[in-house]
């Protein structure tokens, strides 16, 4: 290993992740020693860094999700005790979630102010196997969102499970993104769909 080293002087220095494993020398043979205990530093102090940044994104992420958890129960409750669901949805909701616009779609609608869509426009929106999706570049505002388009910065789709089989679809749009988390938001918006299509049935 030695010989390995002498013939490859610039191997450490290339490879810094190795110092994490190396067991430091003494500075006692000189400065050249002392520059390998520096770079073991270095490296050291690269790495808590690194999983500083991550943890505080971590943590950042998990309390963007809690808060969302907290408003769709503040709706649950708001439906729980809606006369008219879809006034409910489109009136008190979006100050609820702290979002600019929640809209109900279906591809048959079956009551006033639910916003027609085209046939398979719920499938081709979520996707194969989704409930939910928060989507940071929203397409198709116009549809989704109706005049509150302009102000949509982030959307989120859950769709509402009807009895009936209708595909039908919750949209919330948000001009400030923080309002949709894009982690750890798409089972509770996709129990918000369930919910909103509890209360249709009632």
């Amino acid at each position: 290993m030695a010989a390995f080293l002498a013939a490859h002087p610039d191997f450490l220095a290339e490879r810094p992740d190795l110092y994490r494993i190396l067991t430091p020398p003494r500075r006692v043979h000189g400065e050249r020693l002392a520059d390998h205990m520096a770079a073991m530093l270095s490296a050291e102090r690269r790495r808590v860094r690194s999983l500083e940044a991550e943890m505080e994104a971590a943590v950042a992420v998990g309390r963007a999700g809690n808060g969302l958890n907290v408003r769709v129960r503040l709706a649950v409750l708001a439906l729980m005790r809606a006369q008219d669901v879809t006034e409910t949805v489109t009136q008190e909701v979006p100050a609820l979630l702290g979002v600019e616009t929640c809209t109900l779609l279906s591809e048959q609608p079956d009551r006033r102010g639910v916003v027609k869509l085209p046939r398979g426009t719920v499938a081709r929106l979520l996707g194969p196997g989704r409930d939910a999706v928060v989507r940071a570049v929203p397409t198709e505002t116009e549809l989704l969102h109706q005049e509150a388009a302009p102000l949509v910065a982030r959307d989120a789709l859950a769709r509402v499970p009807l009895w009936t089989g209708q595909p039908t679809l919750l949209a919330l749009g948000a001009r400030d993104p923080a309002a949709l988390p894009a982690r750890q938001a798409n089972a509770t918006l996709a129990f918000l769909g369930r919910v909103v299509a509890a209360a249709m049935a009632r």
